[in-house]
């Protein structure tokens, strides 16, 4: 069962937050993508795109946050043989250097940029993706995430992000009280899932931003994938 929508501010966005509350926050969060395979929603699109192209894929990883979404993708993708370069963004300085000494610690080849998006545009990659970033957003922000996303990628966009359900809500209420202590990751888990976007609207917003050949599909329960190819049906 789907509810209405209701977007409040996440903790973790205060940029008084201090900063080892912030680091606990981002450790917490790192427990709970672990568990939830953070990068397999996006992974097997990955994956096809960089055999077809060959050589190496760069991949720009927009709001990084503690890089979990680039660590555990880029290891998969060493055991497949699939060879990732990684640029990661992030609003925050400090978040940004947090990821950026996980994913390194971690033989990530990568860099980082910080970016403000969508008050900033993005460089350019192969493939621009992000991962729990849109609920941050009301829809006029959302289809110009997706515009900066599709004018930077050389390739293709993907976008991974919550549903808006009752299901997804308890499970990650679960989680959130049973990985982390931090008041931080409690607050702010549930808080995303209710100011999600749900699959059929962000089918609308990505149409607005001109990603018309994208598709929009549930991948489990409590997230959907949004892919685009460049110059073809994704």
């Amino acid at each position: 069962m789907t509810l209405a929508r209701e977007r409040v501010a996440e903790w973790m966005d205060d940029p008084a937050l201090p900063p080892v509350d912030h680091d606990a926050a981002l450790r917490g969060l790192a427990r709970l993508n672990a568990l939830s395979r953070c990068h397999a929603s996006l992974w097997p699109r990955v994956r096809s795109l960089a055999r077809r192209k060959g050589g190496t894929l760069h991949v720009l990883d927009v709001a990084s946050g503690g890089a979990d979404l680039p660590i555990r993708m880029d290891a998969v993708a060493r055991r497949q043989g699939v060879r990732l370069r990684w640029t990661l963004t992030d609003r925050s300085s400090h978040a940004l250097r947090h990821g950026l000494a996980r994913a390194r610690a971690c033989g990530l080849a990568c860099k980082g940029e910080q970016v403000d998006v969508p008050g900033q545009p993005l460089p350019e990659a192969d493939l621009v993706i992000n991962s729990l970033f849109l609920h941050h957003f009301d829809r006029p922000d959302v289809v110009r995430i997706l515009e900066a996303m599709r004018c930077a990628a050389r390739l293709a966009v993907g976008v991974s992000d919550l549903r808006r359900t009752r299901l997804a809500l308890g499970l990650v209420w679960l989680g959130s009280r049973t990985l982390s202590r931090s008041p931080v990751v409690r607050h702010d888990a549930t808080a995303s899932v209710r100011a999600a976007h749900q699959p059929q609207e962000v089918r609308e917003l990505a149409d607005r931003a001109g990603l018309q050949d994208a598709t929009v599909q549930v991948t489990d329960p409590v997230r959907w994938r949004l892919w685009w190819e460049r110059g073809a049906a994704a």
